[in-house]
């Protein structure tokens, strides 16, 4: 495990300001674009952070657990009264996993980073405040309040809408290629040895000048409110962001909550989604996934007693939820080594999924499909990071999947990313996407 600055053997200090405003996102008028970013506009809650007070990472898959167990152990002196409902303070994520293709594009990002941001500015349903954090020690306190005061003194009321002007984006994309491997996926379902398997494809895109990453989280918020739009800054400017509708797991205490999403649809054709065959069975295996793997970590798991439509601006999905009371002495960090990833982004059975994926996907995948989110003291909130992007300067890839059973087929399956992809492009472009 690398870590700029080791959790077990630090210490922070940190403070709270109360702040009328309504946008944390509004800070990047002149605090600059921020290092992290969270946000799920129906709930309420906001969060934007800058800089970084320390940062956790891990350069071997081995030390995930360490790392996320690390983050819940995290040791923080109050100067002054602690704030409620703080979301992190740790925000960062995972890689999916193994990858038979490296991308040298994903480095800045690592296996995993998790940072601590120097001031978080976060807002719930019962206010907003700035918390600023510093390492314990000599002038530590002092720079805590120069922080409050300087967010405090200069941080907009207003709320920060997208302003740029629409831009024709140049779209490139394989088809070929994806149904090359959809076919191998389909010819290995064939045969037994999967029964599914979640493919996925690059499709990148470019602008006439740097993408204003700002502009691209406003619209992403704006018009995907039962999202989660994320954003991560590496120190390199890779920014890795989206919007995703689904969650990984949402830890409070002893009490989880999380979800099976799995099976789409386009919103003319959601009243048949129900029915439709190969959505229920791809839905279902996702459903029985996560009833195996919750129950040796709670005392009680229970579940919708049938899926509902979870109908966003594109696409509509199948979703069962799930809520469960944790076993004494389970933390987040191993409910995430039990989940991720689930047959809704790898595949079933996982461990045949996951090395056809390494073996016939042809994508480094990076971050897209993993966790992402926030750790704190016996909490967390990470969602699967879909609907996504990675974006420096006027570039982008952006990554869509789909999930392949018996009965899937190249066209539909195509069509299906097409789909998915429109809320990032729509969001990087500013308008309405004309495909030729």
């Amino acid at each position: 495990m690398k870590t700029h600055t080791p959790v077990e053997s630090q210490r922070w200090v940190a403070g709270m300001t109360p702040l009328a405003v309504v946008d944390p996102l509004a800070g990047a008028d002149v605090l600059g674009v921020p290092t992290v970013y969270w946000e799920r506009p129906l709930a309420q809650d906001a969060a934007a952070g800058w800089g970084e007070a320390a940062v956790v990472e891990a350069q071997d898959a081995s030390d995930i657990p360490d790392v996320l167990a690390s983050l819940g152990r995290v040791q923080v002196r109050w100067l002054g009264e602690a704030p409620e409902s703080m979301p992190g303070p740790w925000f960062g994520g995972i890689r999916f996993g193994d990858s038979g293709t490296v991308d040298t594009a994903w480095a800045s990002h690592g296996v995993t980073r998790w940072t601590l941001p120097e001031v978080l500015v976060f807002r719930t349903a019962r206010g907003a405040c700035v918390v600023a954090f510093a390492q314990e020690g000599r002038g530590g306190e002092d720079l805590v309040r120069s922080r409050l005061e300087r967010v405090r003194a200069c941080f907009p009321e207003s709320y920060r809408h997208a302003r740029g002007e629409p831009v024709a984006l140049e779209l490139r994309a394989s088809r070929l290629d994806f149904e090359v491997r959809v076919q191998r996926a389909l010819d290995a379902i064939a045969s037994g040895h999967l029964q599914k398997v979640v493919l996925a494809r690059p499709l990148d895109a470019e602008g006439p000048a740097p993408f204003d990453v700002v502009d691209v989280l406003a619209r992403l918020r704006e018009q995907n409110p039962r999202c989660a739009t994320f954003l991560f800054r590496a120190p390199d400017d890779t920014c890795f962001l989206g919007a995703t509708p689904e969650t990984l797991c949402r830890v409070d205490g002893q009490v989880l909550e999380t979800e099976a999403l799995a099976g789409t649809a386009a919103p003319g054709q959601a009243d048949g989604l129900r029915g439709h065959d190969k959505n229920v069975r791809e839905h279902a295996s996702v459903v029985r996934y996560l009833v195996t793997a919750l129950t040796p970590l709670a005392e009680q798991v229970s579940s919708d007693a049938e899926p509902a439509l979870l109908a966003l601006k594109n696409v509509v999905h199948l979703r069962t939820g799930f809520r469960a009371e944790l076993r004494p002495g389970v933390t987040p960090a191993q409910v995430v080594e039990a989940l991720h990833p689930t047959p809704a982004v790898g595949g079933t059975p996982r461990e045949r999924a996951l090395s056809f994926l390494v073996e016939h996907e042809g994508l480094d995948r990076g971050w897209y499909a993993g966790p992402v989110g926030w750790v704190g003291p016996g909490r967390a909130h990470l969602m699967v990071a879909l609907r996504s992007a990675r974006v420096k300067g006027a570039k982008a890839r952006l990554f869509v999947g789909v999930g392949l059973v018996a009965g899937s087929n190249a066209d539909s399956e195509w069509r299906e990313t097409e789909m998915k992809s429109l809320a990032m492009l729509r969001a990087l472009g500013g308008g309405d996407v004309v495909r030729r």
